[in-house]
């Protein structure tokens, strides 16, 4: 295993710990300093947290040409507020990404 494959495990084990779940409620704070980033269900939180904090800027584009990886927009967090929604949630600096809770 070469060693930037290693620091990006170590890197990526990292960013599962600091995964957590939050309220709308206490992430808005964040939101108002346009902070939040959105991800979509499909999506794994801690990949795209990963390309993130690798500043992987061809990956995060290709998602934001999809549609599945945006700032969060007015209307969203609005509806978000409403529902008392619960997200997963994780820092990558400046940034916090927040994903739906998805319920089964």
């Amino acid at each position: 295993m070469s060693e930037h494959s290693e620091d990006r495990d170590v890197l990526k084990a990292k960013l599962n710990q600091e995964t957590a779940k939050a309220s709308w409620a206490e992430l808005q704070p964040f939101f108002a300093r346009g902070q939040t980033i959105y991800v979509a269900p499909g999506l794994d939180l801690v990949e795209v947290a990963l390309a993130f904090s690798e500043d992987n800027a061809a990956q995060i584009s290709l998602w934001r040409e999809k549609g599945q990886v945006d700032k969060v927009a007015d209307e969203q967090a609005g509806h978000w507020y409403e529902a008392d929604q619960t997200l997963w949630s994780v820092v990558v600096m400046p940034w916090v990404l927040v994903q739906p809770e998805q319920v089964q």
